[in-house]
């Protein structure tokens, strides 16, 4: 068995490797941004955590990126690697979890829940943090699972990668309290708080606030008029998580956790149960801090939710030969999986669709490098900053440039009069990149003075460079 399980996550691997090789894609918006921040601080220079409409910083991942940074321009690309192997990271700990709670069967269905997720998959090819953090919490869990050490130490780096881990970490103290000396339940304290003491530290080294991360992204999910506030929880929670895991799988999800619970009792349930009420603390803590409520909060119940699926649809083979609830589940089980299969099809079209995405989005990245290499936008450069109608450019602009704050800008903070003006051409870029939460749509006009200098495909530069007399 664990020759085979090597055998398919070197597959697996290579098939990350053959796929970040032969269908490039590029970092999102906070991704971006944590390059930047790397690059600054090769530079000897402190994060521009302050910018304007700047995502949270996540401390371990800003020092991964600079690490990376060290390799160039090419550290972009590289970032989006490593999210991928992530994912094999993800999937193979699904599936070593889910055998040590389960069994064979359930575990299988319930990598191939994790695995054939839409969601994961646009997240890895993104570079969004979610993936290595999920990565680290479900190896944390295989650790506990099998008895074995190191589950504290990988939940300190999951909390410096997402806030999340600060509860896990919390839950697994408690879990261990009964049966620890003083000595233990003090060591156990410290790897607690070290990861939310980290983060307030750089936090406060950076900015002078402590709570930097929490207050900064409350004012921006307020200006960008995101869905926030406690009233909203309940509903989002389900809609989201379901949208996560995916309707069926979830239904199955919980269906599963109480067939789980009550076979083996709450106590040989715990690691999937913490893992599925840390999302829903996490979750309610967004609502009362006035953060956005976003579905990437709430990856850790989804895969919880397929582990809990798997069981739902295999458990039965778990079950006595004899056993009489063995047909009447395994004929449900069938059942499931029909529609599982329909839902499937039906939506072969994500699919398609994230296809579509990733060819957007490196068309977008290489018509802005191309734009940026222009002639014309250089000549611009010398006269102001470079500017965008939002801020949904500037960090992949900031990175593609080496530039600092100063030198490119949104029109949503703040319009210039001189330097270069970069403006979206098409429905789709313009809705896109054009329009964003919070910003006047007069950003897309160009103001007295500029006049156009170069277009490339999606994008048209204007300059003004205004005698200095």
């Amino acid at each position: 068995m664990r020759r085979a399980e090597r055998l398919v996550g070197v597959g697996l691997l290579a098939a990350a490797v053959l796929w970040w090789l032969l269908v490039p894609s590029y970092p999102n918006y906070d991704a971006y941004y944590h390059l930047v921040w790397g690059r600054e601080i090769l530079d000897g220079l402190k994060p521009s955590f302050e910018a304007y409409a700047a995502p949270t910083q996540h401390p371990l991942y800003v020092a991964y990126a600079a690490l990376v940074g060290l390799a160039g321009e090419d550290a972009d690309r590289l970032l989006v690697l490593t999210t991928l192997v992530c994912l094999v990271a993800l999937v193979w700990g699904t599936w070593r979890l889910g055998l040590a709670l389960f069994g064979v069967w359930p575990a299988l269905l319930a990598t191939v829940f994790v695995g054939s997720s839409f969601a994961f998959l646009l997240y890895a090819v993104r570079a969004y943090v979610d993936v290595p953090f999920l990565a680290l919490v479900v190896w944390a869990a295989v650790r506990e699972a099998e008895g074995r050490r190191g589950a504290a130490g990988l939940l300190v780096f999951a909390g410096l990668l997402r806030p999340e881990g600060w509860i896990l970490a919390g839950l697994l103290w408690l879990w261990r309290w009964p049966a620890a000396d003083t000595a233990r339940r003090v060591r156990g304290l410290v790897l607690v708080l070290v990861a939310p003491v980290i983060w307030c530290l750089v936090d406060f080294v950076v900015t002078g606030n402590p709570l930097h991360s929490v207050t900064a992204t409350s004012s921006l999910a307020e200006d960008l008029g995101r869905e926030r506030g406690i009233a909203k929880v309940p509903r989002l929670f389900v809609t989201q998580l379901a949208d996560v895991a995916r309707p069926p799988v979830a239904l199955a999800g919980v269906i599963g956790a109480v067939l789980a619970v009550r076979r083996f009792g709450p106590r040989e349930m715990a690691i999937p149960l913490a893992m599925f009420g840390s999302g829903v603390l996490a979750f309610i803590g967004t609502g009362v801090l006035g953060l956005s409520i976003l579905p990437r909060y709430l990856t850790v119940p989804a895969v919880a939710l397929c582990l809990f699926a798997g069981y739902a649809v295999a458990g039965f083979t778990l079950l006595p030969a004899g056993d009489r609830r063995r047909r009447p589940w395994g004929a449900a089980a069938a059942g499931a999986l029909v529609v599982g299969a329909v839902f499937l099809v039906v939506k072969l079209g994500s699919f398609a669709t994230l296809a579509d995405e990733l060819r957007f989005g490196r068309q977008m990245h290489d018509d802005l490098q191309a734009l940026l290499a222009t002639p014309e936008v250089r000549a611009g450069m010398e006269c102001g900053p470079i500017t965008f109608p939002n801020y949904r450019l500037v960090p992949d602009t900031r990175w593609m440039l080496d530039a600092p704050g100063t030198a490119v800008g949104a029109r949503s903070a703040r319009r210039r009069y001189r330097g270069v003006a970069v403006f979206t051409v098409g429905r789709d870029t313009l809705r896109r990149y054009g329009f964003a939460d919070g910003a006047s749509p007069l950003t897309n006009v160009p103001d007295p003075g500029f006049a156009p200098v170069v277009r490339v495909r999606r994008l048209s530069a204007y300059a003004a460079c205004p005698d200095p007399r």
